[in-house]
């Protein structure tokens, strides 16, 4: 039945009975499609991460690897720290202070010693200490080389890790997580720097109060007597305070050795000391023949060589073979014991 005006019924309702809108549009969802512009389909809601528990929950995350999100192992345990964390330590204000202190006392030794008449004329090393700086400066290295300086460089090398043990604080190193090679080349490093700045700063030292106290003068050879201007020798006088450092590797890397073996300081520096020790005594010993040269400390004087007029370096040489090839191996000993080393104290 049509209405008085002839339409039909549906049309009084605008077509919602058909679905259709209220204004007649056409059908339309009982939910609001996106807005104009959104081609994302979110209703033009935020999707980025802004929820900090989220951001958190996704750095937290074990990456690839396993490890957490952010973590290098590159980045751990820097130089930096370390060099301050060993300067930091009593052990090592103390060494330098010593070492620094020596040529003065050595200063001091021979001026009451000139004033007491009794110094004999003589081409000895120690007896042409006052000539000049130079003179002055080797006779130092001579006196020091064989026990001070031997000393320091085994506590740098030998309290590295021993310490961080006696401590209880190696434990927390490795927990932080620092891997294992890279925590042991850290202070390895670091420990070869304390010991090169101990070898070079006591001649330097010397050469200071030498110059101050006996003048800078030309050279005069031990046992020769010969005379070669100051300037040339410098040269020379740098490539023994080189191979007065590389005579100590292998102190340096026996007390290395001792150090990751044991949680006692003073056990690895007391065997580092004592090899030194031994080996100089069976360097007395000429019933040895030509094995006396494999003996780490038999060519820790061939520096002197490089002083004569004519220098001489095959001594040296030889030296810096045994000195490197003994370090290498021991060196070796250390990161294999420390790789398979149960650190539980």
């Amino acid at each position: 039945m049509s209405d008085v005006n002839g339409s039909h019924p549906a049309a009084l309702s605008g077509g919602t009975a058909g679905g259709g809108s209220p204004n007649g549009s056409g059908p339309a969802s009982a939910v609001a499609g996106p807005p104009a512009g959104d081609t994302t389909g979110t209703g033009g809601r935020n999707t980025r991460e802004d929820d900090p528990a989220q951001r958190r929950d996704r750095d937290n995350d074990p990456g690839e690897n396993g490890a957490a999100r952010g973590y290098a192992p590159g980045r751990t345990l820097p130089l930096g720290v370390e060099v301050v964390r060993q300067f930091k330590r009593r052990r090592t204000l103390v060494m330098f202070g010593l070492l620094l202190a020596l040529p003065w006392i050595l200063v001091i030794a021979f001026k009451l010693g000139a004033g007491s008449g009794q110094q004999a004329a003589s081409l000895r090393i120690s007896d042409l200490a006052t000539e000049g700086a130079l003179n002055f400066g080797a006779f130092a290295l001579s006196v020091s080389a064989n026990f001070l300086l031997v000393v320091a460089v085994a506590l740098f090398c030998g309290d590295t890790v021993a310490g961080e043990a006696s401590w209880s604080s190696l434990r927390y190193l490795l927990a932080a997580p620092v891997p294992r090679d890279r925590l042991l080349r850290q202070k390895l490093i670091v420990a070869m720097g304390y010991s090169a700045a101990a070898v070079i700063c006591l001649p330097l030292m010397a050469l200071l109060a030498g110059t101050l106290a006996f003048g800078w003068n030309d050279v005069r050879v031990p046992g020769t007597g010969e005379i070669i201007p100051a300037f040339d020798v410098l040269p020379q006088f740098a490539v023994v305070i080189g191979y007065a450092l590389v005579s100590q590797f292998v102190v340096a890397s026996l007390a290395f050795l001792l150090s990751v073996g044991t949680d006692s300081p003073l056990g690895a520096v007391g065997g580092a000391v004592g090899l030194v020790i031994v080996s100089t005594i069976l360097q007395a010993v000429e019933a040895l023949g030509s094995l006396r040269e494999f003996l780490p400390t038999f060519w820790n004087t061939a520096w002197l060589d490089a002083l004569a007029p004519q220098p001489e370096y095959d001594g040296m040489l030889k030296g810096v073979a045994v000195s490197i090839t003994y370090s290498a191996i021991l060196v070796a000993f250390a990161f294999r014991r420390f790789r398979r080393k149960d650190v539980v104290s």
